[in-house]
């Protein structure tokens, strides 16, 4: 009984160190993306250089729904004029917009670089 005891007791220590561990890493602010000068030479739009250089594609893609929205969608629910407040969604994260999963935010990167980004998102606009 001690043995079991013991065991358990090991057991529940390791797990909460664990999920403690997974905690601090979600915490980690992502470095901003950068375009490299490779992607102007090759004409590819500045803006979907940022976005493949983030880490955008993990719940978006093109046009396909993912964990968030495809970017073919917020093309087509938004225009120019929002710019600006996609902008600050892409920083400061959220949730309600396109359901109840949020969005992580990005607070390491600078409005220029998200105004870039979405930019491009809005000429898929069909």
């Amino acid at each position: 009984m001690n043995k079991f005891l013991i065991l358990s007791v090991f057991l529940s220590v390791i797990s909460c160190t664990q999920q403690s561990t997974t905690n601090q890493e979600s915490n980690v602010m992502l470095p901003e993306p950068v375009a490299n000068a490779g992607n102007a030479a090759s004409g590819k739009n500045e803006g979907l250089a940022l976005i493949e250089g983030a880490d955008c594609l993990t719940c978006h893609k093109m046009d396909t729904k993912l964990v968030g929205p495809s970017y073919q969608e917020v093309a087509d629910k938004y225009t120019n004029a929002d710019v600006d407040k996609l902008a600050a969604k892409i920083i400061e994260g959220g949730k309600g917009n396109w359901g109840e999963v949020p969005m992580t935010p990005h607070a390491g990167m600078s409005k220029e670089t998200a105004k870039k980004m979405v930019e491009y998102i809005l000429t898929l606009k069909k």
